[in-house]
């Protein structure tokens, strides 16, 4: 369903067992990035009532995932801690700028939305696999209960750059994109981030 090309290798989950603070806070923020682009969508779209409606929902959704992690972090006796830089995100968003750079405001809305859609099949798919395969019952249970929030807010994003994309070739764009990011995965699954 993701239609992702390269799915994380599953080692990747004893990497994250062996630092289960890590992969929260990281988790965290990633909740409250997510929240904040949907706000920032909001805000750069406001003409288009049915995005600001849905990413009003997404916002709130996220944030309330935050605080689910927050609670799971502290439940476990452990701190947030500070906010890393995503290496995996920030190479998304190179890839975006590079190919699909500039044009009308419709080019970048899909190239907004098909990002969005990019980190939440992948976020949905890492948390299908610590849903199956991490040893902690507790924290297979929490993230088989998020993994459906991903990948409905997956299906949201690309909806919208379809729906909007007059004249672009949405569907050839996002295999490209589908493409790029599973070269780029051939370097990640080494840390216990959650793209990382």
């Amino acid at each position: 369903m993701l239609g992702l090309k390269l799915p994380t290798d599953p080692r990747w989950v004893n990497i994250v067992e062996k630092n289960i603070g890590e992969i929260l806070t990281d988790h965290a923020y990633c909740e409250q990035k997510a929240a904040s682009n949907a706000i920032s969508v909001i805000v750069k779209y406001p003409e288009y009532e049915d995005l600001v409606k849905a990413m009003t929902e997404i916002a709130m959704e996220e944030m309330e995932h935050f605080g689910l992690v927050h609670d799971e972090i502290l439940k476990r006796g452990m701190r947030l801690g500070f906010e890393r830089k995503d290496p995996y995100v920030n190479d998304l968003a190179q890839y975006m700028k590079q190919r699909n750079a500039g044009g009308s405001r419709e080019n970048q809305l899909v190239n907004r939305m098909m990002f969005a859609a990019m980190i939440e099949a992948r976020s949905c798919e890492r948390f299908r696999i610590l849903s199956e395969e991490i040893n902690d019952e507790e924290l297979r249970v929490f993230y088989r209960s998020l993994m459906e929030s991903e990948a409905r807010h997956y299906t949201t994003f690309l909806t919208f750059a379809r729906k909007y994309g007059n004249g672009i070739n949405v569907e050839q764009r996002w295999q490209e994109f589908l493409d790029f990011e599973a070269s780029l995965m051939e370097k990640y699954g080494k840390s216990e981030t959650m793209h990382g």
